[in-house]
């Protein structure tokens, strides 16, 4: 049964998020679908996608390898967004450089198989990583390099983050540390300082800020990582095929590529077997840029940027908050509650994002595909499953006190979710349902959430 809360209090004010709304993403009332998956991808605005069309009809882009206009126009271009991702991350341009990439796992891909693990520098991994960070361990696997994983506490918090970290690096020497700006999971925010901290026990640090959205405010004169990853199209949209690995220049002259490409060389000999890499991100874009949707990411940032920080971030959380509110009052007919947060109860320390499940009336978990086969038939876009993160997910649904390794052993050649639940028995929680806001949300998106919710215990 819905218990309806009031009208959550507008800490942001000094922007209209209505007429943001009305103006640039009319065509989600138009479809009648509330969508709450930015998690998974921010939406373009439609000035975006016009400006962009503009730019497509009326430029001339070329590959930027040449030197004639056209190809200038590209590189002119991806210069213009290589500053506006420095300055989005507060970064300075004398310390840190931009390599472009097809994705953020790209951009992780790029530390990983680059990186000198050896018997004597490993790699320390947060349980609560995206799947593109947990692979990393191949690379570490292959090196025979010592691998070690900060757990989660009951919030799904780095448990003891700190302790934990200076006794894996006691036990394993210097590292590179790996882990989210904001758990893609449950939306907790993990603690910063864990940079510095890392650093002054001799690790590198690779930051995953895909998760963290607009309003993740990484200032990288402040938190000087390493390597950051990132997808513009969880920023605002458009493009969908570009990301970013933002390194120090000092941290990428230590890499060492385990192989060459076209535009990654100054110069290649077939005759001899040698080659010579380029400097600084050059030597790590491969083959030809995206040129043409490059050229769409500092209007996008351009778009972020008529939303006050601040404002974007109140008005987020000021959803997230009513969702939380309102989920935790849900009860069946029984009294028996309605819904299952994983991860903190409050916005402390908590983004944009919350996983959560649906309970009938006995306690057992509603399998998330049936919850979001029915938000599709209700037009609310959630998404089910595990988020693409293992460990923040088997924290949360028990899994490391339920011996389950049984089950991966005995279905290892034919896993499904179906064959895995059955395995583990009913009682078990196996998937859950993902809530995610951005600057579109509205007070009515929340309400058709929890409203699905509800319809779930009639």
């Amino acid at each position: 049964m819905l218990a309806r809360a009031t009208e959550p209090t507008d800490a942001a004010d000094t922007f209209d998020f209505a007429a943001l709304r009305a103006s640039e993403f009319e065509r989600l009332d138009s479809a009648g679908i509330a969508y709450l998956d930015y998690a998974a991808s921010a939406l373009y605005g439609a000035s975006q996608a016009r400006a962009h069309g503009d730019r497509l009809a009326h430029g001339i882009f070329g590959n930027p390898h040449s030197e004639h206009l056209a190809s200038r126009h590209s590189a002119a271009a991806q210069a213009a967004a290589r500053a506006a991702t420095l300055a989005f991350f507060d970064a300075d341009p004398d310390i840190h450089d931009v390599c472009f990439t097809a994705n953020a796992t790209a951009a992780i891909k790029l530390v990983a198989e680059s990186y000198r693990f050896s018997l004597r520098r490993g790699l320390i991994l947060s349980a609560d990583n995206h799947n593109s960070v947990n692979g990393i361990r191949e690379f570490a696997k292959r090196a025979q390099a010592p691998i070690s994983v900060l757990p989660l506490d009951t919030k799904l918090r780095l448990d003891h983050g700190s302790a934990s970290l200076r006794a894996s690096v006691e036990r394993q020497g210097g590292s590179l540390f790996a882990f989210p700006q904001q758990s893609n999971f449950s939306g907790v925010r993990h603690d910063l300082s864990l940079i510095e901290e890392a650093q002054a026990l001799g690790c590198d640090v690779l930051l995953d800020a895909a998760a963290a959205g607009p309003c993740g405010a990484l200032s990288l004169r402040e938190h000087s990582a390493d390597f950051v990853a990132c997808s513009f199209y969880k920023l605002f949209g458009l493009p969908t095929g570009v990301g970013a690995l933002i390194a120090k220049k000092s941290a990428l002259a230590r890499l060492r590529r385990p192989w060459f490409s076209g535009g990654t060389v100054e110069f290649v000999s077939v005759a001899h077997g040698r080659h010579g890499l380029r400097t600084g991100h050059e030597g790590f874009e491969d083959g030809t840029p995206n040129f043409l949707d490059l050229a769409a990411i500092e209007s996008g940032f351009a778009f972020l940027a008529r939303m006050p920080r601040p404002s974007l971030r109140a008005h987020i959380q000021s959803h997230m908050q009513h969702f939380l509110g309102l989920a935790t009052t849900l009860r069946h007919r029984n009294g028996a509650p309605l819904a299952r947060l994983y991860g903190p109860r409050d916005m402390e320390q908590r983004g944009a994002v919350v996983a959560f499940n649906v309970l009938q009336n006995d306690g057992c978990v509603l399998p998330y595909e049936r919850v979001e086969w029915l938000a599709r038939e209700h037009g609310v876009a959630i998404r089910g499953g595990c988020f693409c993160n293992p460990g923040a997910a088997e924290k949360a649904f028990g899994f490391d006190a339920m011996g389950v390794e049984r089950c991966f052993d005995k279905l290892e050649r034919s896993f499904s979710i179906k064959a895995f639940r059955n395995c583990v028995g009913r009682a078990a929680t196996v998937g859950a349902l993902r809530l995610s806001v951005g600057a579109p949300t509205t007070h009515n998106d929340i309400e058709r959430a929890v409203a699905l919710i509800a319809a779930c215990g009639e």
